[in-house]
């Protein structure tokens, strides 16, 4: 027994004031209280739904403790989880924010968290195609007029939450710009949908063709 007492018994000494070096740093620092932004992470997201409620991106957390602790703390890429996995069908559900989802490292008390709670509502996901429309920019050089135009694909896939994509009548390109047009003319456009839930399926992008002639 004695012999695994004294067997490197220097480095042990070493290892020794070398512990007591840093609980004695850390004892000496002053307790502080700090507000860290957190972000929010989701996992377990169930497949057939889709959240039509606003999206919480950061979260704020009051801890308490030695102000070295607490700097690492902010530097360690702090982030609260809510785990969707108890969410099976559509309707609002509310999540609690504790120490269960804001894992602190060992020495940092948590004081509270804002907020506390997030509630989504959830609905189906709706997939449907909406139609383009396409805006004209500027003016053709005089004696010129557009007799038609076509787009191409003329409609696109979008998707998100039921109501939202329900209330999407329609996609609009960016405005086809006459200003240089002589002749018949393709412009390549990206298209925007203004809801910031719905998304496009494909490559938010048309092909637009116009056949211009002659006024006489």
């Amino acid at each position: 027994m004695m012999h695994l007492i004294t067997e490197n018994i220097g480095l042990k000494l070493l290892a020794l004031v070398a512990a007591f070096f840093i609980w004695a740093n850390i004892a000496s620092e002053p307790e502080l209280s700090t507000i860290i932004a957190a972000p929010v992470e989701y996992k377990n997201f169930p497949k057939d739904l889709e959240i039509s409620s606003e999206i919480v991106e950061t979260i704020d957390v009051e801890a308490h403790g030695p102000a070295g602790q607490l700097r690492d703390a902010s530097d360690s890429h702090l982030a609260a989880i809510i785990d969707f996995s108890g969410v099976k069908a559509p309707g609002e559900r509310t999540f609690s924010l504790t120490a269960a989802e804001v894992k602190l490292p060992r020495g940092i008390q948590l004081i509270r968290i804002i907020p506390a709670q997030l509630r989504f509502d959830f609905e189906h996901k709706l997939t449907r195609n909406v139609p383009i429309q396409v805006p004209f920019a500027g003016r053709l050089a005089p004696g010129l007029k557009v007799v038609s135009h076509t787009v191409t694909p003329s409609a696109l896939t979008i998707a998100g939450p039921e109501s939202r994509v329900a209330a999407v009548l329609k996609a609009e390109s960016d405005p086809f710009d006459l200003t240089q047009v002589a002749s018949d003319t393709t412009q390549k456009l990206s298209v925007y949908i203004g809801e910031p839930q719905v998304r496009f399926v494909n490559t938010p992008q048309v092909t637009v063709s116009i056949h211009v002639e002659k006024i006489h």
